[in-house]
């Protein structure tokens, strides 16, 4: 029997997301390793001195492999069922770390395990749970979308506060064998929830609910765009330029916030290294973190009644705001607290917004192959944003004008969310 040939309750395709995606979030708790691998604070078993660009190479290379290999994932799963390709995105990201934990003395083997491999099996996870929670809840895309993605955001602030202050893992046992012993947990969890990673029978719908009607014409829905049809239409770059922009802002200062908050609080707040590492830590950990997680719940929810475009513009222009102003407040302790959690709250609305856009654009029915496309942009972005600012501070010596850049870019995206516009319907030839 296939895996879209029972009737499940389909509240449980959420709870396999979001055990999924606690697991997919643990590439945003990158910067809890950071100081460790710069030497910044001192490793209890191994030695490290990798520059602050290397740190956010392997950072780049994993958000490069994750949104590359989401578009072979999508077209996998449309061929086998999201199942089978949810448990090889587990089998692969635990085998990244775990084999980063036995190898990851350098940073070329940091690179090649927890970047390639470790996003590569990000990529093959992540796109299931979307696609198979907006095909049960075509009735709640957004809030859904939301759900199934927020435990990305959640699983960053869990795995860096088991690293850090809550299990003191770093301290304890150094960088590698955290690796380790995430790889383990990583792979049975993302393997037991993609027990439900299952698409419900061919032209289900929820009880009670009535679609809406389709525009009269020789014309087909929405759902009938394909990848092939979806990159024709202007549309598509208009969404993809957009998540660049504002990607691009989120990821850099995951990447960074610890390595500029501990220089931002001891330079400009005269605060002791350490003093100043436990703020910027919880920083991240949980003010950051946990704003990524709510913010794709509240703006999936939110754009379910004021619609995608209104609020890809509220999101990219707060957003833009913020990075212009972060540099500033990143030398008091409740300024770099506050700051973090809007950014976050925002970089989170991406997860949300983006993947529903793209259902409402160009159709439900082929979701899981059209936004991997979309998502491409996430991994520009990642690439982008990290090594630009990695790469401007040993430069410069300073974190200024990359939190300049990419306001600027966030303002821009603001400014094609105004210009959106659904796109014309594909031509019936019947």
């Amino acid at each position: 029997m296939g895996t879209s040939d029972k009737i499940i309750n389909r509240w449980l395709v959420v709870v396999g997301a979001i055990l999924i995606q606690l697991c997919l979030g643990a590439i945003y708790a990158w910067s809890v390793f950071t100081p460790y691998l710069t030497g910044k604070l001192p490793d209890p078993v191994n030695s490290f001195s990798f520059t602050k660009t290397q740190t956010q190479v392997i950072f780049s290379v994993g958000l490069a492999a994750f949104a590359l290999v989401m578009v072979f994932a999508g077209k996998w799963q449309a061929k086998s069922g999201p199942r089978k390709v949810a448990m090889a995105g587990g089998i692969m990201l635990g085998l990244g770390y775990v084999l980063g934990g036995l190898l990851g003395q350098s940073f070329i083997a940091q690179v090649i395990f927890i970047g390639l491999i470790g996003g590569a099996g990000i990529g093959l996870g992540y796109v299931c749970p979307i696609s198979v929670g907006m095909k049960w809840f075509p009735d709640k895309k957004g809030l859904i979308t939301g759900l199934a993605v927020a435990g990305f955001g959640f699983g960053a602030l869990i795995w860096m506060k088991l690293a850090d202050n809550w299990g003191h893992l770093l301290e304890n046992f150094g960088v590698l064998k955290v690796f380790l012993f995430y790889g383990i947990a990583f792979a049975v969890m993302v393997l037991v929830g993609s027990i439900w990673m299952v698409n419900p029978p061919e032209g289900w719908k929820p009880e009670g609910w009535v679609p809406p009607e389709p525009k009269k014409g020789k014309v087909v829905s929405a759902g009938d765009f394909k990848p092939s049809d979806m990159l024709r239409r202007p549309q598509f770059y208009g969404l993809w330029v957009m998540f660049i922009f504002s990607g691009m802002a989120g990821l850099m200062t995951i990447g960074i916030i610890k390595l500029f908050g501990i220089e931002a609080l001891q330079e400009r707040g005269g605060l002791p290294a350490e003093q100043a590492s436990a703020i910027a830590g919880t920083a991240m950990a949980i003010f950051y973190s946990l704003a990524n997680g709510i913010g794709r719940i509240i703006w999936g929810t939110v754009s379910d009644k004021i619609g995608r475009k209104i609020s890809l513009f509220i999101m990219t222009l707060t957003q833009g705001i913020m990075m212009l102003l972060f540099y500033a407040m990143g030398g008091n302790q409740y300024l770099l607290y506050l700051g973090a959690t809007i950014i976050g709250f925002n970089f989170g609305g991406n997860f949300a917004l983006f993947p529903t856009a793209t259902a409402d654009f160009f159709g439900t029915k082929n979701v899981g192959q059209n936004y991997p496309w979309v998502f491409t942009a996430y991994g520009i972005g990642g690439i982008i944003g990290p090594i630009m600012a990695g790469s401007i501070r040993d430069i410069l010596g300073g974190w200024l004008p990359a939190f300049v850049i990419s306001g600027i870019a966030c303002i821009v995206a603001a400014i094609i969310a105004l210009t959106l516009k659904p796109p014309k319907p594909l031509v019936s030839n019947q």
